[in-house]
């Protein structure tokens, strides 16, 4: 199981509405995703409550034991990938959380107050030795701002998230923005950052495994995604 850490001190920076665009696109292609949920304004438990459907399960988490209960029930239950959702600070539940992912998302808007803010959280990530990307979420369309913000980054995910209304009406629809208007441009570019995040988890996994075959390092799912094959409910398709 891969476990996705969505972290950043700073408040309003689109982890929630990120991680359920993320979550949801994962799902598109046959995998068995869920969440942890470990903020206690609990956004995705409520977006689930809107939702009316029992995918994805979401576990809350209100202590690091918490999180490594959760996390262990969802891998003996075949759960192939575990997004963890934190609260905007730095405390005990949000380094748990740093430190069991495959890999950490900062989403950070492309304002130098916004990028400094995340700096102590960066700071944990490193300490702790964990892969990171940054993502430049909620940009304006166009501007100057966007390449200042990559310069500044170092690793950053591609592409940018746009600021658009499809993101914030389909979290009160309870839907993933790929389901809320799937041909849209904000589905498209969550759908490519979803491909992005999983050939950095793919790497991770075969950095560490270096004499493992592709065919059994992870889910069919997420071969079939990096092949360019249709997840078919068993092997991807060619």
């Amino acid at each position: 199981m891969y476990v996705l850490t969505l972290v950043t001190q700073k408040g309003g920076s689109g982890k929630s509405t990120l991680a359920v665009g993320l979550a949801v696109a994962a799902m598109e292609i046959g995998e068995r995703v869920a969440f942890v949920e470990a903020d206690p304004q609990g956004t995705i438990s409520k977006w689930k409550e809107r939702r009316g459907s029992a995918y994805p399960r979401v576990d809350r988490a209100a202590d690091p034991a918490e999180i490594e209960r959760a996390l262990s029930r969802l891998e003996a239950e075949g759960i192939g990938l575990a997004i963890i959702d934190t609260a905007a600070t730095n405390n005990t539940l949000a380094m748990r959380a740093i430190a069991r992912a495959d890999l950490c998302l900062i989403p950070a808007r492309a304002s130098p107050a916004d990028i400094e803010a995340a700096i102590p959280t960066l700071i944990a990530i490193r300490r702790l030795n964990r892969r990171f990307a940054f993502v430049l979420n909620q940009t304006p369309p166009r501007g100057g701002r966007l390449s200042e913000a990559a310069t500044s980054l170092g690793v950053l995910a591609l592409p940018y998230v746009v600021q658009r209304n499809d993101h914030q009406d389909a979290l009160g629809m309870g839907l993933g923005v790929t389901e809320f208007a799937q041909e849209g441009k904000a589905s498209e570019e969550v759908r490519e950052l979803w491909r992005w995040v999983l050939k950095k988890l793919v790497e991770g996994s075969l950095d560490h495994e270096p004499h493992a075959k592709k065919a059994t390092c992870y889910p069919y799912a997420l071969c079939a995604t990096l092949a360019g094959g249709a997840y078919r409910g068993g092997e991807p398709s060619r």
